[in-house]
């Protein structure tokens, strides 16, 4: 395939348009549409994949390939963003993408379009330097719902991937990696996330008659003691201790005379790889009837925990990353989930991107140095990638 004709992208400018897209979950406000117009003429045969399912709202998707052979390097991120929150909080507009001081502002500026944005910019680049060799294949894999239910999304479009003869041999995923410098983390793994509600019954009745009621709230306090006064687990090699966290506690009792008869709680599981979702559940339903009687629990799952151990892509990553910063990014498996949880079951997958300080907040930005400087870092995994020997 020819390369002749490959305009370079500037990482900058395409990042202000995608910002200026209000892509809002469910909405894509032009977003897909934006790339296609960036990846089109660089040879890339975009499909547009809208996903629908009862009670959720209908969203659309891209999966883009440059390329036949193998092996395929995949970019997978999103589009969606958060809502805004209080506009008239911002100091400039959340979709005008202004730059000032040499800061770029705009709601997705760090999650996730600047990398979306910068790995175009590095494919072209790529490209116009090694199209004409290359036999290898590049995609990318953006979805419109990511910050929603992640229902009809990056999941549904790997199904559809199996469906269609598409192999990902390796994918990074541009989340906001870093904590306080471009390059100073590398995700090669997840926690995974479980949450887990209980409502212990009672008996109603008046307080001044306890022996005519059965209080639920002690009996609930005692369970949630059982489930926070010891540690889950202590650790594995690549993740920190498991943790969890009692996010709510509700009677919803208007009167201060009536002990009421039920109380509820929810608490949220962030746990590494020594357990399965089922074997946590198991674990947390033992201790939970170990300590009382007459209560429901049912759990919701978000995510498993899962690591890509170190190897290739990391190795090819973290190289890229101390050629252009300087710095040896620690290879890390904190913070939440991201749709790295889905890619795991199809390839190897790792995530790096911009630094996380802003993201959701009011008045998100990046510097302008940094995008700049992430494409140059995403060229140079490309590179490394293709010319890595094979594990």
């Amino acid at each position: 395939m020819s390369t002749i004709g490959v305009t370079p992208i500037d990482p900058v400018k395409l990042t202000q348009a995608l910002i200026q897209c209000p892509s809002v979950t469910p909405d894509d406000a032009g977003a897909l549409a934006v790339l296609e117009q960036a990846l089109c003429p660089l040879g890339f045969a975009c499909h547009r994949l809208p996903f629908s399912q009862a009670g959720t709202p209908d969203v659309d998707n891209l999966y883009a390939r440059w390329g036949t052979r193998g092996p395929n390097l995949c970019f997978a991120g999103h589009t969606d963003v958060v809502p805004v929150g209080d506009q008239a909080a911002w100091r400039h507009p959340p979709f005008g993408a202004e730059i000032e001081n040499g800061i770029l502002y705009g709601r997705g500026a760090v999650d996730m379009k600047a990398a979306i944005a910068c790995f175009v910019s590095a494919a072209a680049r790529y490209l116009q330097k090694h199209g004409d060799t290359f036999v290898g294949s590049l995609s990318f894999l953006i979805t419109g719902d990511e910050e929603g239910p992640a229902l009809n999304g990056t999941d549904k479009m790997l199904d559809w991937l199996v469906a269609n003869g598409e192999t990902l041999d390796a994918c990074i995923v541009g989340e906001p990696t870093n904590t306080d410098a471009l390059g100073d983390t590398i995700k090669i793994g997840r926690r995974g996330s479980l949450n887990g509600f209980i409502t212990q019954r009672g008996t109603q009745g008046h307080v001044a008659y306890p022996h005519l009621a059965d209080n639920p709230v002690p009996k609930l306090v005692k369970l949630l003691s059982v489930l926070t006064e010891q540690p889950i687990d202590h650790g594995t090699a690549h993740f920190q201790p498991s943790n969890l966290e009692v996010t709510s506690v509700d009677v919803g009792n208007l009167a201060t005379n009536v002990i009421p008869n039920a109380a509820k709680a929810v608490f949220n599981v962030r746990f590494n790889d020594t357990f399965s979702s089922t074997t946590l559940k198991d674990k947390l339903t033992d201790m939970l009837v170990g300590a009382g009687d007459n209560f429901e629990l049912r759990f919701e799952v978000s995510g498993e925990s899962f690591l890509t151990p170190p190897g290739k892509l990391s190795d090819v990553m973290v190289r890229a990353v101390q050629k252009i910063t300087g710095l040896t990014p620690a290879l890390s498996t904190t913070g939440g989930t991201s749709d790295a949880r889905f890619i795991k079951d199809h390839c190897a997958v790792a995530e790096f991107g911009l630094t996380n300080a802003t993201a959701h907040k009011v008045d998100e930005h990046a510097r302008v140095d940094d995008i700049r400087q992430l494409a140059d870092i995403y060229f140079e995994m490309i590179s490394a990638f293709f010319e890595a020997p094979s594990p």
